[in-house]
């Protein structure tokens, strides 16, 4: 009908509270309220032995665990992805897993949706493959309905978190925020448009991947494919996160920007074997003071130009021919990229890290384009077959403790 509003394609929702990190069902773990309210280990329910897949060392650790209550999802989903903010300090990193209930009554098993911890000393931070039931499959970051035209949906879900800590001590993760965004955006080849409504730029930093090609090739091969630490490392530091000279004292001197380098090492996935997870780069932006980070999707350049007008940049995901993005000097199967801003003319303002140097990297891109290439749920690559879009993924980082005008824009694109 003309004049219908557009069904909703995305929900959100997140335990960020004191009341929420009580709501849950805690086996050893606490709540604790403050300026940041947070769940804990109180007492270890158990001990268990973990042998990292990357590492195969085996070590014991003490564990306790808070499970979500039930979430009916808004929007019976295709797909889910969980995001998470937390503190592990060394001795110590969390599990997160998801469990579904389909929409014929049936349930999904308890889905692994990442190991993590801040830093590298103690376990390889993971996602985990070949988990699936028959109905849904994890694909890294990721649960999907298996056949989305069967129409067979997720109408709810439940989050667990494992939280460890080396036994005999009384060392703790803190969590300060889990989430699950459910999604259920139509297959389409195309996007209808919107109409441009802000003219603004934002300042954030410029670093480009490029300058960092053949750097630390144990990261994904090095610089040219750090497209997403390199776009959180600059929102990060737009909202004023540093890194001290003895966090970054493990690069090599001789680099530029060696920000970047600890960025790509600290978002880096030890299965997937890239920097591109999505719920990794989010939380690896919260362990910077006062910064919280979440994943999502939006629904349409509309919701960025909300996000820009409150001063937020995104880092959106999108893929792409050459031909389909002018301007851009290349194709991609998947890329990252800072939203920064919108001209006179309504087109895209994007720190695009996948450009020669720094000072090349604030692009403009024509709005129709590019709002296509990243709403957009099917496309044909250079072959010619059709493979999948994002979708409008977007990581979004924002102070823990935001501006009334900028949760109101928040809460606009359904972030709480």
């Amino acid at each position: 009908m003309p004049g219908r509003a557009a069904a909703r394609t995305v929900d959100n929702r997140a335990w960020t509270t004191y009341p929420d990190w009580r709501s849950g069902t805690a086996a050893g773990t606490r709540a604790v309220a403050g300026l940041r309210p947070g769940l804990v280990i109180a007492e270890a329910a158990g001990t268990t032995d973990y042998t990292d897949p990357h590492t195969g060392r085996t070590a014991a650790w003490e564990y306790a665990t808070w499970t979500s209550p039930v979430h009916r999802l808004a929007v019976p989903s295709t797909e889910a992805i969980a995001s998470w903010n937390a503190r592990t300090p060394e001795g110590t990193w969390i599990q997160v897993e998801l469990k579904g209930t389909y929409s014929d009554g049936t349930d999904t098993p308890w889905y692994v949706m990442g190991r993590w911890a801040a830093g590298d000393a103690d376990i390889r931070r993971t996602s985990v493959d070949d988990q699936e039931d028959g109905k849904s499959s994890v694909w890294t970051d990721t649960l999907a309905v298996d056949d989305a035209a069967s129409g067979l949906r997720i109408a709810s879900v439940r989050l667990r978190l494992t939280l460890y800590r080396r036994p005999g001590t009384r060392l703790t993760p803190t969590v300060w925020r889990l989430g699950v965004m459910g999604s259920d955006v139509p297959d389409r080849f195309t996007v209808p448009a919107s109409t441009p409504g802000l003219a603004k730029e934002l300042l954030v930093p410029r670093y480009s991947q490029e300058i960092h090609k053949g750097q630390y090739p144990e990261y994904d091969n090095g610089g040219e494919a750090w497209c997403s630490p390199t776009s959180s490392q600059m929102i990060i530091e737009y909202w004023g996160g540093r890194l001290t000279q003895e966090q970054l004292s493990w690069v090599d001197p001789a680099y530029a920007d060696p920000q970047v380098c600890h960025a790509a090492r600290h978002t880096y996935d030890h299965q997937y074997a890239g920097c591109g997870n999505w719920p990794f780069n989010a939380a690896y932006a919260a362990t910077f003071p006062g910064l919280q980070g979440v994943v999502t999707r939006l629904r349409s350049l509309t919701d960025l130009e909300t996000l820009i007008a409150a001063g937020i940049p995104a880092i959106t995901s999108q893929s792409f021919l050459k031909e389909e993005l002018t301007g851009a000097g290349y194709g991609t199967s998947g890329h990252l990229m800072t939203v920064i801003g919108f001209t006179a003319d309504g087109d895209v303002i994007a720190n695009d890290p996948a450009s020669e140097d720094n000072e090349a990297v604030r692009r403009i891109y024509k709005r129709r384009e590019w709002e296509n290439i990243w709403l957009r749920t099917k496309r044909y690559n250079a072959s010619g077959k059709v493979v999948s879009g994002t979708g409008g993924v977007c990581y979004l980082y924002f102070p823990a403790r935001p501006t009334s005008r900028r949760r109101k824009a928040l809460a606009a694109v359904g972030v709480r």
